[in-house]
């Protein structure tokens, strides 16, 4: 008998609190609290001056990492996709072995992670537009969320292997399918579908399947 499966908890960050600064990895520190001003007023309130202070660090510590705020911000856009993939990866754990199954679910995990990260996933995108700012080469990460949407699409038969424009094809229409419910599953007008439906994760899997998403053959 197939063990039944619970779908995965609302997917979050990992914390980025940030602590004074002493020793270590300062440009992670910096991120950090780059983010943490981020969620806290907004992507228009960070200023290298203020991630300094936030981070306990000199006025003039930042530069040594980022010459400019907007190269500072491409760097919270990048560590939030890293994010985004460990989201997915702690989806897959909860899943079965059915490829069409741990696709659906990741597609779950990617709007729950964008609606638990509203701020870093606007900056993810705004980053994104701009290609020259996230790493050149997109798949370079042992665990990089686009690949895993991709490797997914290929074991679940949506796509020939053999012909990597049709696996790249599908790969972005998952992904744009996926983008599109994040944007729009908590407009307040949706509230009464929702409760029909029992709940957010029921309400983004329905919105998945019919958009598409790993639908059933």
């Amino acid at each position: 008998m197939t063990k039944a499966f619970s779908p995965p908890a609302p997917a979050t960050a990992p914390p980025a609190t940030a602590r004074p600064y002493h020793h270590g990895d300062l440009r992670r520190a910096l991120i950090d609290a780059a983010r943490t001003i981020i969620e806290r007023d907004g992507a228009q309130a960070i200023s290298l001056r203020g991630v300094a202070r936030e981070a306990g660090v000199s006025p003039a510590a930042p530069y040594h990492h980022f010459k400019d705020k907007q190269e500072l911000l491409r760097a919270v856009g990048v560590q939030g996709f890293d994010d985004l993939a460990i989201s997915m990866m702690r989806a897959l754990e909860k899943v079965p072995a059915d490829p069409r199954a741990r696709l659906r679910e990741i597609g779950v995990s990617y709007v729950l992670f964008a609606l638990a990260n509203p701020a870093i996933y606007r900056i993810m995108y705004d980053c994104a537009r701009d290609m020259e700012g996230l790493p050149q080469d997109p798949h370079e990460k042992e665990h990089n969320a686009y690949d895993l949407v991709r490797e997914t699409v290929a074991a679940a038969g949506l796509a020939d292997p053999q012909n990597p424009a049709a696996v790249e094809t599908v790969t972005i229409a998952c992904w744009c399918a996926a983008h599109g419910v994040a944007e729009m599953v908590g407009f307040p007008q949706f509230a009464p579908l929702r409760d029909a439906l029992g709940g957010e994760v029921p309400l983004i899997r329905e919105l998945l399947r019919h958009v598409g998403f790993a639908a059933e053959r």
